[in-house]
This record gives structure tokens, sequence and C-alpha cells, in this order.
């Protein structure tokens, strides 16, 4: 099939390469020239505009939008002037599924069918292929199905649940039609809320055992520090990088998450080079806000997203509160922070 592709970063270009490499051929666009001249060597068909792109891509029109959620609408509305009834226009990115549902039905009239996909699989797609979770009319996803299929990892070498084989469907290839407009976000905003809660809690644990030394250091004695009463019992020196590497091999918590993880802490045992500061690109706070709506409690991907509000100095003015407070009613002194 062809396909065209708007967005040429580290996703979208892999995408493209992985179609390339499977006898698809794609017309690309990105604001950079340099993006685009990158994939025409790899036989790529390059475009100096999305007016452009859409002249050199044949009827029915396929284009995927791999962008920030920030600019999709501005780019269906200087798509959309050049496309024509039976057009279909992917959104990958992380968009809001409540915006898919709008523009599903904006763009209805001209006859142009939106597809919203969740995609997952950041910078190792192009080798392990990418987990596609798809929402939109179901004539639209079924003529795509050749493109979803390449991008998709396949069964690959995963073991087949049991009973999978009476079951039929595509997720074990991974990827899925999971509804109407909206439901392929739905479900990748719901993943990345999880993925919020994971990553906290093997970045916890091994914090535990990061500090698990603690009583090898003399502890300070003053009004404004607990004491910490067996420091016999915290005198271990843990090779986290080890520890990592070991739950990897058949352990209850292995996962591709704890992979990475173990992947980070051997290149970096101290993990130097990184400051803390966590982002958050929406996907948690649309579940949280979902949760909410719903009457559902989520109270550890609730705690999840916080810290990494936490982490980059949100909750500095409420700690200097606290401090404030303690400095009011007891005199309590600040303790200088640690360097």
């Amino acid at each position: 099939m062809q396909l065209g592709m708007v967005g040429l970063g580290r996703m979208g270009s892999n995408m493209v390469k992985r179609l390339l490499n499977n006898g698809h051929t794609s017309v690309v666009f990105d604001r950079s020239p340099q993006a685009v001249q990158d994939l025409e060597k790899a036989k790529a068909v390059g475009s100096s505009s999305l007016a452009d792109m859409v002249a050199k891509l044949s009827k029915p029109r396929a284009i995927w939008l791999m962008i920030p959620a920030a600019v999709v609408d501005q780019t269906i509305a200087e798509l959309a002037p050049h496309l024509e009834s039976g057009d279909i226009l992917i959104d990958g990115g992380n968009s809001y599924y409540i915006d898919d549902i709008r523009r599903s039905s904006a763009l209805a009239p001209k006859g142009i069918q939106y597809v919203d996909v969740g995609t997952s699989g950041g910078v190792w797609g192009l080798e392990r292929g990418y987990c596609l979770m798809i929402g939109g009319p179901t004539a639209a996803v079924e003529y795509l199905e050749p493109i979803f299929k390449t991008i998709a990892p396949g069964v690959g070498d995963i073991p087949r649940t049991p009973g999978r084989d009476k079951i039929g469907g595509t997720a074990e290839e991974g990827y899925l039609h999971c509804g109407p407009s909206g439901a392929g976000h739905f479900v990748k905003m719901v993943h990345n809320g999880m993925e919020y809660g994971i990553m906290a809690a093997y970045a916890e644990g091994l914090n535990i055992l990061h500090h698990a030394n603690v009583g090898h250091k003399a502890g300070e004695i003053d009004a404004e520090t607990t004491p910490l009463r067996e420091p016999e019992l915290y005198q271990y020196d843990f090779n986290l990088s080890d520890v990592a590497e070991v739950w990897r091999r058949g352990s209850v918590i292995s996962s591709w998450l704890l992979d990475l993880t173990a992947a980070a802490l051997t290149k970096s045992p101290a993990l130097a080079e990184f400051a803390g500061h966590v982002s958050d690109s929406g996907e948690g706070r649309w579940t949280i806000k979902a949760a909410i709506d719903e009457g559902v409690p989520a109270p550890v991907l609730t705690a999840s997203l916080y810290e990494r509000f936490s982490s980059r100095g949100e909750a500095d003015f409420a700690d200097k509160l606290l401090s404030a407070m303690r400095f009011e009613f007891g005199g309590h002194v600040e303790k200088k922070a640690k360097l």
C-alpha cells in the first residue's frame, strides 16, 4: 500500500522505514526539510508541503499524522481543503480521545474518514514493531489493515496465551480495532496512565534498595531528625544493576520496562546524567479524569502522576509552607538541603 506520513520524528521516521522495508511505498512531509531528505535516501517520496504530499498520493489517500497533539487540529485544517470523499486521515500521536470524537464528526460530512491509533513502541519500534490500538469506522480500519499488520510486531516469539487459538483476531499480532472514534486513543490513554504507575513502582522499589545502606552512615542527632533506631538492620550495599538483571530472569515482575531499567543501570549505575525532572504529556491526567468521571478508584495511578509534578519542582511552594508552619508553631529551623 501507499501511505502519506506527516511528522518524521523518531517514531514517524521509523514507521516509514518499517513500511518501506516490507514493500509498501510512502510519501513523507515534515517541517524540517532535512528529515524529508533523510527518508528520501531510504526510498520514500519527499514532499515540500502538505498540499504537495496530497498531490503525490494515489486515491483514496491514506495520511498518517505522527505529530504532537497540540498541532493536530492545525494540521488537519491545512490538509482538509486538499482532501476528497473517501480519503482517510489517521492520527497516530497521543491525542485526547475526546478530540477524536469531535474531529471525526467534523470530517464526516466531507466524506473524509478519521481513524485514531494509539501507538506504543517508542524508539524501538523499527526493530520490534509498534503496538497499535485503533479507533474509527470499520471500513477504513479494514482498508488500512495491510499497513497496521506491517507496523505491528506480529506474533513473534512471544508464547501464545493458552486458549487464544480458539478466539482468533488480531490482538496477538499487536494491533486491535478497539471500537468507534476515540476508542483507540482511550485505550492508549489508560495504557500510558498505567505506565506511569508501573514506572513509579520500579523507581520506588529500587530507591528503597539504593538506601538500604543507611545504617552505615552516621545519623545526625538533633530535634529535627528522626533517629534510625536499629542501624544494624540497614547495612546492605546492593548492586542495583545486578538486582534488576536477576529480576529479569523468571521473576513475577519481569517486563520490557524492567529490561530497559536494567540496561540504564548497567550503562550508568549512579544515573548521574539525569536530573530527575519527569515530564507528563497528558495521558496520565486524562486517565485520572476518566477514572473520576466513571467513579472508579485509581490511587496508584493518581499518586504516580502527582510524583511527576513534584519531580519538576511543582511542590516547592507547598514544601516551603510546611516549613513555615513548623517554624511558626514550634520554632523549628530548616535543616540545610542535602547536596
